[in-house]
Protein backbone atom coordinates (compact mmCIF):
# COMPACT_ATOMS: atom_id res chain seq x y z
CA UNK A 1 0.00 0.00 0.00
CA UNK A 2 1.29 3.90 -0.76
CA UNK A 3 1.64 6.41 2.12
CA UNK A 4 2.33 9.92 2.05
CA UNK A 5 4.56 11.30 4.95
CA UNK A 6 4.81 14.95 5.04
CA UNK A 7 8.18 16.32 6.98
CA UNK A 8 8.65 19.42 8.26
CA UNK A 9 12.61 19.98 8.41
CA UNK A 10 14.76 22.82 9.23
CA UNK A 11 16.19 24.52 6.21
CA UNK A 12 19.89 23.51 6.28
CA UNK A 13 22.51 22.24 4.25
CA UNK A 14 22.49 18.33 4.67
CA UNK A 15 18.83 17.30 5.70
CA UNK A 16 17.70 16.18 2.28
CA UNK A 17 21.06 13.88 2.70
CA UNK A 18 20.26 12.37 6.00
CA UNK A 19 16.45 11.91 5.68
CA UNK A 20 17.58 9.49 1.98
CA UNK A 21 20.52 8.04 4.33
CA UNK A 22 17.85 6.88 6.17
CA UNK A 23 15.62 5.46 4.05
CA UNK A 24 18.67 3.52 2.52
CA UNK A 25 20.19 2.42 5.69
CA UNK A 26 16.85 0.87 6.45
CA UNK A 27 16.07 -0.29 3.01
CA UNK A 28 12.85 1.56 2.53
CA UNK A 29 12.21 2.70 -0.92
CA UNK A 30 11.14 6.44 -1.67
CA UNK A 31 8.37 6.27 -4.31
CA UNK A 32 8.61 9.81 -4.71
CA UNK A 33 10.09 12.92 -2.84
CA UNK A 34 9.25 16.03 -3.47
CA UNK A 35 10.71 19.20 -1.41
CA UNK A 36 10.09 23.03 -1.31
CA UNK A 37 10.27 26.03 1.14
CA UNK A 38 6.92 26.49 3.51
CA UNK A 39 5.79 30.01 4.28
CA UNK A 40 8.50 30.38 6.89
CA UNK A 41 12.10 30.56 5.05
CA UNK A 42 13.25 28.87 7.98
CA UNK A 43 11.67 25.29 7.45
CA UNK A 44 11.55 23.02 4.35
CA UNK A 45 8.29 20.58 3.59
CA UNK A 46 9.04 17.12 2.24
CA UNK A 47 6.09 15.28 0.96
CA UNK A 48 7.78 11.44 0.64
CA UNK A 49 5.84 8.56 -0.41
CA UNK A 50 6.42 5.04 0.30
CA UNK A 51 5.21 1.36 0.08
CA UNK A 52 4.57 -0.88 2.26
CA UNK A 53 2.48 -1.75 5.32
CA UNK A 54 1.46 0.38 8.31
CA UNK A 55 4.35 -1.71 10.36
CA UNK A 56 6.69 -0.11 7.82
CA UNK A 57 5.08 3.27 7.95
CA UNK A 58 5.23 3.26 11.32
CA UNK A 59 8.93 2.36 11.81
CA UNK A 60 9.77 5.29 8.99
CA UNK A 61 7.75 7.32 11.12
CA UNK A 62 9.50 6.99 14.13
CA UNK A 63 12.94 6.53 12.55
CA UNK A 64 12.62 10.35 10.99
CA UNK A 65 11.30 11.36 14.30
CA UNK A 66 14.45 10.85 15.45
CA UNK A 67 16.53 12.24 13.15
CA UNK A 68 18.44 16.39 13.97
CA UNK A 69 16.52 19.43 11.81
CA UNK A 70 13.09 16.94 11.22
CA UNK A 71 10.40 19.30 12.80
CA UNK A 72 7.28 17.24 12.32
CA UNK A 73 6.14 14.31 10.22
CA UNK A 74 2.79 13.37 10.16
CA UNK A 75 0.90 10.92 8.01
CA UNK A 76 -1.34 12.03 5.47
CA UNK A 77 -4.78 10.40 4.63
CA UNK A 78 -5.42 10.56 1.14
CA UNK A 79 -9.07 10.95 1.90
CA UNK A 80 -8.46 14.12 3.93
CA UNK A 81 -6.05 15.20 1.45
CA UNK A 82 -5.54 16.79 -2.14
CA UNK A 83 -2.09 15.65 -4.37
CA UNK A 84 -1.36 16.77 -7.07
CA UNK A 85 1.69 15.96 -9.21
CA UNK A 86 3.11 17.95 -12.27
CA UNK A 87 5.30 17.19 -15.22
CA UNK A 88 6.55 18.59 -18.31
CA UNK A 89 6.53 15.94 -21.22
CA UNK A 90 8.37 16.73 -25.21
CA UNK A 91 6.39 14.81 -27.84
CA UNK A 92 7.48 14.04 -31.02
CA UNK A 93 4.90 16.59 -33.06
CA UNK A 94 4.89 17.32 -36.73
CA UNK A 95 1.73 18.45 -39.29
CA UNK A 96 -0.06 15.00 -39.74
CA UNK A 97 -0.27 14.56 -35.46
CA UNK A 98 0.27 18.05 -34.47
CA UNK A 99 -3.73 18.82 -34.00
CA UNK A 100 -4.43 15.22 -32.44
CA UNK A 101 -1.96 15.81 -29.72
CA UNK A 102 -3.54 19.58 -29.06
CA UNK A 103 -6.86 17.56 -28.58
CA UNK A 104 -6.12 15.37 -26.42
CA UNK A 105 -3.80 18.16 -24.38
CA UNK A 106 -7.03 19.87 -24.17
CA UNK A 107 -9.13 17.05 -22.98
CA UNK A 108 -6.78 16.52 -20.24
CA UNK A 109 -7.04 20.36 -19.46
CA UNK A 110 -3.14 20.57 -19.67
CA UNK A 111 -1.13 22.93 -21.38
CA UNK A 112 1.19 23.59 -24.11
CA UNK A 113 4.30 25.57 -23.16
CA UNK A 114 6.23 25.19 -26.09
CA UNK A 115 5.91 24.43 -29.61
CA UNK A 116 8.94 23.66 -32.24
CA UNK A 117 8.89 22.37 -35.87
CA UNK A 118 9.35 19.10 -34.65
CA UNK A 119 8.35 18.70 -30.70
CA UNK A 120 5.58 20.30 -28.38
CA UNK A 121 6.19 20.69 -24.63
CA UNK A 122 3.06 19.68 -22.45
CA UNK A 123 2.35 20.95 -18.80
CA UNK A 124 0.03 18.62 -16.83
CA UNK A 125 -0.92 18.75 -12.99
CA UNK A 126 -3.06 16.47 -11.11
CA UNK A 127 -3.23 13.18 -9.24
CA UNK A 128 -1.39 10.74 -10.37
CA UNK A 129 -3.88 8.68 -12.40
CA UNK A 130 -4.51 11.54 -14.26
CA UNK A 131 -0.32 12.56 -15.22
CA UNK A 132 0.20 8.91 -16.08
CA UNK A 133 -3.16 8.61 -18.38
CA UNK A 134 -1.56 11.38 -20.00
CA UNK A 135 1.76 10.09 -20.39
CA UNK A 136 0.34 6.48 -21.88
CA UNK A 137 -1.56 8.27 -24.27
CA UNK A 138 0.72 10.66 -25.69
CA UNK A 139 3.23 7.68 -25.94
CA UNK A 140 2.10 7.04 -29.51
CA UNK A 141 3.55 9.92 -30.56
CA UNK A 142 7.25 9.44 -29.39
CA UNK A 143 7.74 10.84 -25.92
CA UNK A 144 11.85 12.36 -25.98
CA UNK A 145 11.83 13.58 -22.89
CA UNK A 146 9.94 13.58 -19.19
CA UNK A 147 10.28 15.06 -15.90
CA UNK A 148 7.82 14.75 -13.11
CA UNK A 149 7.92 16.52 -9.76
CA UNK A 150 6.47 13.79 -7.29
CA UNK A 151 3.44 14.23 -5.22
CA UNK A 152 2.96 17.21 -2.92
CA UNK A 153 0.30 17.09 -0.48
CA UNK A 154 -1.76 19.04 1.93
CA UNK A 155 -4.59 18.39 4.16
CA UNK A 156 -8.15 19.56 3.48
CA UNK A 157 -9.75 21.80 5.48
CA UNK A 158 -8.46 24.18 8.35
CA UNK A 159 -5.96 21.21 9.14
CA UNK A 160 -2.19 22.02 9.07
CA UNK A 161 1.06 20.68 9.26
CA UNK A 162 3.14 23.08 10.39
CA UNK A 163 6.75 23.45 12.32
Amino acid sequence: MKHTIAVIVENKPGVLTRIAGLFSRRSFNIDSLSVGATDNPEYSRMTISVEGDEETLEQVIKQLSKLINVIRVSKLDPIESVERELAIIKVSADKENRSEIMQLVSVFRAKIIDVSPRSIIIEVTGDQNKVDALERLLRQFGIKEMARTGKVSMIRGSKVVKA
